[in-house]
């Protein structure tokens, strides 16, 4: 899969990405100060192929009480595959492999403006469509942790949203900032798009249902298959559950 070739959001072809970020030579930049897990700014170098990415080991996850320990970095891999089969270019190209702290997530750097993020984009009318459909997405895998600064602006005015770790859990955790599009009917393209990806649990050889399959237990899928077919009957961007806190903290 590959973006129209007018509004390619990254500088490599997707599947170089993909390569290079699975089969490249990794040389850790440092630890980020701000995540709340072991983050490193990584160089992955393969042939003549160079980018930065961000890595985050298994290891290096803080055990959370409502989710498995060690798999946070496979939820991240996950939300890049269901991006995929939705043919959606919201989480940037995402990998599960070794690294210099062993096994976890790789994924491919985007370089914005820290200053930008939703909360200083979503009055302008011309991100309304991205942020329409990063927020589908959320309540597609149960987004526990959508803060403004998960969306990031590249120089090409592409959205892209990151950090996903604690998404896919059974239990109904949605928490975003992006409550402007509530109630509102779901655009036609989305849906058919919801379609498409809710198909690939028809078939077992499905190569988005395999991967999934491996990054998530069979109580998950089930849920997001069960949460494919409520957006579909609903046909509309959910309401926030009364009683129940929707917003992430911080916000930002």
């Amino acid at each position: 899969m590959s973006a129209p070739a007018d509004s390619e959001p990254l500088s490599l072809t997707l599947e170089r990405a993909l390569d290079l970020l699975a089969r490249g030579q990794l040389q850790p930049q440092g630890l980020l100060p701000w995540g709340s897990n072991y983050t490193f700014l990584v160089r992955i170098t393969l042939d003549e192929m160079e980018t930065a990415a961000i890595y985050k080991p298994r290891q290096g996850e803080r055990p959370l009480w409502d989710f498995p320990d060690g798999t946070l970095c496979q939820r991240e891999v996950a939300a890049f595959v269901v991006s995929r089969a939705l043919d959606w270019f919201i989480v940037p190209p995402t990998v599960l492999r070794d690294g210099p702290h062993g096994i976890g997530m790789v994924q491919f750097y985007i370089d914005c403006n820290p200053a930008e993020h939703y909360f200083t984009l979503q009055e302008e009318t011309r991100f309304h469509d991205q942020f329409k459909q990063i927020a589908l997405f959320d309540l597609l895998i149960n987004n526990a942790d959508r803060k403004s600064g998960h969306c990031l602006r590249d120089e090409n005015d592409h959205i892209w949203a990151i950090d996903h770790g604690v998404c896919f859990a059974v239990e109904p955790k949605l928490r975003t900032v992006i409550w402007e599009f509530a109630g509102q009917p779901l655009p036609e393209r989305l849906v058919d798009a919801l379609k498409a990806f809710r198909a690939c649990f028809d078939q077992r050889d499905d190569p988005y249902f395999r991967a999934l399959s491996q990054l998530l237990d069979k109580r998950e899928l089930a849920a997001l298959k069960r949460r494919a077919d409520q957006l579909i009957q609903a046909g509309c961007f959910a309401e926030p559950l009364p009683g129940y806190r929707q917003i992430p903290w911080p916000p930002v």
